[in-house]
């Protein structure tokens, strides 16, 4: 009989298909080693690396007798909880509990794995019920060492618990690990606690860890995620080894805090670097493209994926919002049309860059389009088409799709940018009257861009009277926003209210309110220049001023000037 054992767990070794497995099956049950527990948990491993026979497992393990043991059933679930279709763990726990197995106290956390990588919070709910009536509970262990503890803290930052998770890491009786503080650093990231953050960070070195990958990765997200990015950049250029992690980190990191050029640069030097982008960062470098109208390098970026990176809808949004944001409305579209699982940031992309450039209309065409495809709009979707009639002048759907927004079936409460867009709508429109009644109706208080596109219908009506009222407004505010003090003045002089523009212009001085010179980029060879009034640094400025006075004397030949 030892024999035949040996024979027999060798044969299970080296099993490879589920026809093999079969033979190896009856010459079980012909010598009686059904029931060796050994035995069934090399063969529960062989079911774990074969998905794909699920119901043949149970049915193997239901010929077994229960009292073998729970390893031969904590085997077969703990090896689908590492697969990569983690809810087979939690069906097949389900139908050998209901068969009458006896969970032990190896069989919860990896069921409880299983549904984390799911998402299955119900299944999880039930889990933890039966574990809780079964005793087999957190704070009623004996022994809770830093492994228990960090299994509790990994899974409640796992289930977006961060909260919970920082409270238990404080709680920790025992001397925490790296993987600890990696989970601990996410939940800080997640939601934005830089001090306690920067208090973990100290901790790694005090426990002289080292500042490993895994590690400096993981302190890098948590910067960036709490917009620390001069920390986040220190701790990235000391990393000595980076891995794709590193790069997508920082880059997704520069574009998310509105630093597109630089996500460009580092990109540049990622490339350099000999790493090869994914779908992540390279989505990310999309959205920066976007951002500055850097059209040739997005497109360079989707001539790199088309060869070999699969698209899926996330570097098909990105795509289609950065050929939308840069003008290219018929590729965006094209793009769009060729996506065919669509969703609402798709749908968002598109709505957004034709709001954008004018495209009206087309806009109002495709949100009713995707109305009847049955997706249900957000926020951000009804702020486009608001957008997209304030830039075209549609004054009637526009205060039609307000009142839809807030109304059943959406019933959404409209954010300030929502009402920032009908009262530019109003005033682009002339209704000074409609717009101010608007904004006093409003149950948010207005900001300075509300005032000051008031304030700029009121200098093209020439409505002196009521930009007076709006200055009191705006010493409400207590706003450092140069534009509305600069506008306001304007009005004044235009008017030839000399007083008054010196009270506003005193005011700026006294306030502290400085104006700040305005800015244009422009993209050359795939590189972004930017160019702010009055700078002279440029390399090339010398040959930008000449060709700038050849091109005006050019369009003054030609007739096209202003006699203003």
């Amino acid at each position: 009989m030892h024999f035949l054992k040996l024979r027999l767990l060798n044969s299970i070794h080296r099993c490879k298909t589920i026809r093999s497995l079969k033979q190896i099956h009856a010459h079980l049950i012909a010598s009686s080693l059904l029931h060796d527990e050994f035995v069934l948990s090399k063969v529960s491993e062989f079911f774990g690396k074969h998905i794909g026979f699920v119901d043949y497992a149970f049915d193997f393990l239901n010929q077994t007798d229960l009292h073998v043991g729970t390893l031969p059933y904590n085997t077969l679930i703990a090896a689908y909880a590492s697969s990569c279709t983690p809810k087979a763990a939690f069906l097949v726990y389900g139908r050998i509990v209901g068969n009458g197995f006896v969970p032990d106290m190896y069989t919860f956390p990896v069921v409880l794995k299983a549904c984390t990588k799911f998402l299955g919070v119900q299944e999880g709910e039930q889990v933890h019920g039966v574990a809780v009536k079964m005793g087999f509970l957190f704070d009623e262990m004996l022994v809770r060492d830093v492994v228990s503890w960090t299994g509790l803290i990994s899974g409640y930052v796992r289930t977006g618990l961060f909260d919970g998770a920082i409270n238990l890491f404080l709680k920790m009786d025992v001397v925490p690990n790296v993987a600890t503080f990696v989970s601990v650093l996410v939940a800080c990231g997640r939601m934005g606690y830089l001090s306690m953050g920067k208090g973990v960070h100290g901790l790694v070195y005090k426990r002289a860890f080292g500042i490993g990958l895994v590690v400096g990765n993981a302190l890098m997200d948590m910067y960036v995620k709490c917009e620390c990015l001069c920390e986040a950049r220190k701790h990235f250029d000391e990393l000595p080894d980076r891995d794709i992690v590193s790069w997508t980190s920082i880059i997704s990191g520069l574009v998310q805090c509105k630093q597109p050029k630089d996500s460009l640069e580092l990109f540049y030097d990622m490339q350099i670097s000999g790493v090869e982008p994914d779908r992540i960062i390279l989505t990310s470098v999309l959205s920066a493209c976007a951002s500055l109208g850097a059209l040739d390098y997005g497109r360079w970026v989707q001539e790199y994926i088309e060869p070999g990176i699969e698209w899926d809808i996330h570097i098909g949004t990105a795509l289609v919002d950065m050929y939308a944001k840069c003008g290219c409305i018929e590729m965006a579209l094209h793009i769009f049309n060729g996506i065919p699982n669509r969703n609402i940031f798709t749908w968002n992309a598109l709505l957004g860059g034709l709001a954008m450039h004018g495209h009206g209309h087309e806009a109002l065409k495709h949100f009713e389009l995707m109305i009847g495809a049955g997706i249900r709009p957000n926020e951000v979707t009804f702020l486009a088409i608001l957008t997209a009639c304030c830039h075209s002048g549609l004054v009637a759907e526009g205060r039609s799709y307000f009142y839809q927004m807030i109304s059943q079936p959406f019933n959404f409460s409209p954010r300030l940018e929502h009402y920032g867009c009908m009262i530019d709508l109003l005033c682009r429109a002339g209704l000074l009257d409609e717009a101010y009644k608007f904004i006093r109706n409003m149950p948010l208080p207005p900001d300075v861009l509300i005032w000051g596109a008031l304030l700029s219908a009121c200098k093209a009506n020439g409505n002196v009277e009521l930009s007076q009222e709006i200055l009191s407004h705006l010493l409400e505010l207590k706003s450092q926003d140069s534009g509305v003090y600069v506008l306001l003045s304007n009005i004044y002089a235009t008017n030839e209210r000399w007083d008054d523009v010196t009270r506003v212009r005193r005011l700026m001085k006294d306030k502290g309110i400085r104006k700040f010179p305005g800015s244009s980029v422009i993209e050359v060879d795939g590189e972004a220049h930017e160019f702010l009034v009055g700078d002279t640094s440029h390399s090339q400025n010398e040959d930008i001023h000449i060709l700038l006075n050849i091109l005006a004397n050019q369009v003054y030949l030609e007739g096209h000037f202003s006699t203003c």
